[in-house]
């Protein structure tokens, strides 16, 4: 399967994906979150300074402007981000857990009406955050699991509009699945990955690489970043 064949942005863009995305996890995450013990959320994630309630915090903080039309200049930028989760400090945990159920199951008809795409990206970093979270819990496979099928083609949408280059990529752990992400670029052959798809997540959402194992060539880590 290739998740992404064509050269046009507006070819490939399909604006009910990221509702399907934020359902999906909404349904995946939403009990884990309800059985996990509270002193759990104090647990730190990969998103320095924050901790799974944090970041929760911030995900629901961040599909509820969506819903609300509160997408004032500035916001999803780390000061407007610092301040929702500030704003959010002294809430129960069952209200920050009721915001973000929400957001997850009404954004997505409003991302999905953007005929501009650009709030794409929002539910395919909420998907990241709930891996973030994921792995505080030490729950397995955190950047992958059944939602991966919807993550993968908003990733590369989203590579392609955050001006990445362009990166063929074979996910080992998937029957060698194919991946073409980002943009080609006159002059600049494709990059090459090789690796487990939870790895090339992490590598474009900028997450700890500890402890993986892959092969990338023709580009850096760090031009492959979706988020800055």
């Amino acid at each position: 399967m290739c998740t992404d064949c064509a050269d046009d942005l507006g070819d490939v863009r399909d604006p009910w994906l990221p509702d399907r995305l934020l359902r999906t996890e909404r349904d995946l995450l939403m009990p884990l979150l309800r059985r996990t013990p509270e002193e759990a959320y104090e647990l730190r994630t990969a998103c320095p300074g924050w901790t799974a309630r944090q970041v929760l915090a911030h995900c629901g903080a961040a599909l509820i402007r969506i819903v609300e039309d509160r997408l004032e200049e500035g916001v999803f930028l780390p000061e407007a981000n610092a301040c929702d989760v500030a704003e959010r400090e002294d809430w129960p945990l069952g209200r920050i857990l009721d915001e973000l159920e929400r957001g997850l199951t009404e954004a997505g008809p409003v991302i999905a009406g953007r005929e501009d795409g650009r709030l794409d990206a929002v539910a395919l970093g909420e998907w990241v955050h709930a891996g973030d979270v994921r792995e505080a819990f030490g729950e397995p496979n955190a950047y992958c699991g059944p939602s991966l099928d919807l993550a993968l083609p908003l990733l590369s949408v989203t590579s392609r509009r955050r001006e990445t280059p362009r990166l063929v990529g074979v996910l080992k752990d998937r029957a060698r699945t194919e991946v073409s992400l980002g943009n080609a670029r006159e002059g600049r052959p494709a990059a090459t990955f090789e690796g487990d798809a939870s790895t090339l997540i992490r590598i474009y959402a900028g997450r700890p690489l500890v402890r993986t194992r892959y092969e990338l060539n023709g580009a850096t880590e760090h031009e492959l970043l979706i988020y800055r």
